[in-house]
C-alpha cells in the first residue's frame, strides 16, 4: 500500500467553534508590559465567551510571547493546559492557531483553546523601515544581511513586479487604502480615522518605490485573543455559534532561486481551506485580508480566487472593497492600514473582525447584510522572501 493511501485525513469542518474574541483597545502601551497585554486580551476573550481561566485546557501563542513563550505565558495568565502550541509563522500564526486548535479539539486533545497575541512595537519604536537584526548561523544571514533589506523594501519589490507583469497602477493600489479609511472612520479605536482619496494616497511621500506612506500599515501596540471550543460547549454559551468550516496553511520560500514575486503562500493555503469547507470564493460574504501594505491585499485576493491572477488591481478599484457599495467588503474595522497592527503581526485581528461580522456585531455603518460566511487570511514574514500563509473559513450557524 502506498504512503498516500495510508494518509489519514481528518476534517475539522464544524468540529470547533469560536466562542470568544477580543481586540485590545490600546494603541500605545507605554505603561504596560507585553505579558500584561497578553493577559488582558485573554481575560477579554474569555469574558466575551462567558468562560473563565479554569475552563481553558489548551493554550496557543507565537513569537510575540515573551521569554519561553507558551510556558511563560500559561503560568503568567494562570491556565493549566493539557495541550500547547507555539507555532510561529509571523503575522499569520494566529490564523494557523485557529486551524490547529480546531484539529486538537476534533482529536480530543482539548475542549477550550485560548489564543493570544500582544506586543509594543510602537512604544519600542519598531518599524518596517530599518534592517532587521540578524543572528549568526541563520540560513538567510549570508545572503540577505549584506543588502540590509527592510520590510517595506521587500513588499515594494513585489509591488513593482506586479506592476511590470500585469499593469497594476498606484491608483489601483490606493483604492485598498481608501476602502480601509471608509471603514476606519466608524471605529473609535482606529489610529487613522480620516477618510482619504486616491489622490491623497498617491501624493503621499514615497517610502519605497512604488509604495507611498499611505500604502503602508500603521505601527501599534496592543493585542487580541480568541477562544476556540468544542461545538457542544459553544452551544451552551450565550453567544452566536461561529463554526470553523475549513483551514489551510502553507509556507513559501525562495525556492533555491526559483522566485516569482507575484504570488504568495495564499495560493496554496486558500484552496485547501475552501476544499475542506466545501464552499467557493463566490460564496463568501466578507473577507478579512492581511493588509500590511496595499499590494499585500491585491496579491492575496488573486491567490484566494476572488479574481484572476493579474486582475487584482482592477478588482479593488472604484470602491469594490467598501462595505455597502462594493462587491466584496473587506477589513471593516479599518484593518492594518488604518486601525491597528499589534506586535507587527495582524493575523489575529483579521479573525476578530470576521467574528464580529458573522455575529452581526460590526459597526452598523459597515455591517455586511446577511453575513453568514466569512474568510480570514494572513501572511507572516516577507512576501518577497520566505513567509507563511494561513486561511480560515468561518460560518454563522
Amino acid at each position: 500500500m502506498s504512503i498516500a493511501a495510508l494518509t489519514f485525513r481528518m476534517s475539522i469542518k464544524r468540529k470547533a467553534a469560536i466562542a470568544g474574541a477580543y481586540e485590545h483597545p490600546t494603541r500605545k502601551a507605554e505603561n504596560k508590559t507585553v505579558a500584561q497585554l497578553h493577559a488582558e486580551s485573554a481575560r477579554g476573550a474569555l469574558e466575551d465567551a462567558g468562560l473563565s481561566l479554569k475552563d481553558v485546557d489548551a493554550y496557543f501563542c507565537a513569537g510575540d510571547a515573551p521569554g519561553l513563550g507558551g510556558m511563560n505565558m500559561a503560568d503568567y495568565i494562570g491556565v493549566k493546559p493539557r495541550h500547547i502550541d507555539s507555532t510561529d509563522t509571523g503575522g499569520s500564526s494566529y490564523i494557523v492557531h485557529v486551524g490547529h486548535a480546531a484539529q486538537a479539539i476534533a482529536a480530543g486533545k482539548c475542549d477550550v483553546a485560548l489564543i493570544t497575541l500582544a506586543g509594543r512595537p510602537r512604544s519600542e519604536a519598531s518599524s518596517g523601515t530599518q534592517p532587521r537584526a540578524y543572528a549568526p548561523n541563520l540560513p538567510d544571514q549570508p545572503f540577505e544581511a549584506p543588502y540590509a533589506a527592510v520590510t517595506v523594501n521587500m513588499y515594494a519589490m513585489a509591488a513593482m513586479r506586479h506592476m511590470h507583469e500585469f499593469g497594476t497602477t498606484s491608483e489601483q493600489l490606493a483604492w485598498v487604502k481608501v476602502a480601509a479609511s471608509h471603514h476606519a472612520q466608524h471605529n473609535q479605536h482606529a489610529m487613522l480615522r480620516d477618510v482619504v482619496t486616491v489622490e491623497e494616497v498617491v501624493n503621499s511621500p514615497l517610502v519605497s518605490d512604488p509604495l507611498h506612506r499611505m500604502d503602508c500599515c500603521v505601527v501599534s501596540d496592543g493585542g487580541g485573543a480568541l477562544v476556540v471550543v468544542r461545538p457542544e460547549i459553544a452551544k451552551s454559551l450565550k453567544r452566536p455559534l461561529i463554526n470553523v468550516l475549513g483551514a489551510g496553511e502553507a509556507v513559501k520560500g525562495l525556492g533555491h532561486g526559483d522566485i516569482d514575486l507575484t504570488f504568495s503562500a495564499g495560493a496554496w493555503s486558500g484552496p485547501r481551506a475552501f476544499a475542506e469547507a466545501g464552499v467557493t470564493p463566490a460564496d463568501i460574504k466578507y473577507v478579512s485580508i492581511y493588509d500590511s501594505f496595499t499590494i499585500t491585499v491585491v496579491i492575496q485576493l488573486e491567490d484566494l480566487g476572488f479574481c484572476a491572477k493579474g486582475a487584482g488591481g482592477r478588482f479593488v478599484a472604484d470602491g469594490n472593497l467598501i462595505s455597502g457599495t462594493g462587491k466584496l467588503p473587506f477589513n471593516t474595522d479599518g484593518g492594518g492600514l488604518c486601525n491597528n497592527h499589534p506586535a507587527n503581526r495582524g493575523g489575529i485581528t483579521k479573525v476578530i473582525e470576521a467574528v464580529r461580522q458573522l455575529r452581526g456585531e460590526a459597526h452598523p455603518a459597515v455591517q455586511v447584510k446577511n453575513c453568514d460566511l466569512a474568510l480570514a487570511h494572513g501572511t507572516g514574514g516577507l512576501i518577497s522572501a520566505r513567509h507563511g500563509g494561513a486561511t480560515v473559513i468561518l460560518e454563522r450557524a
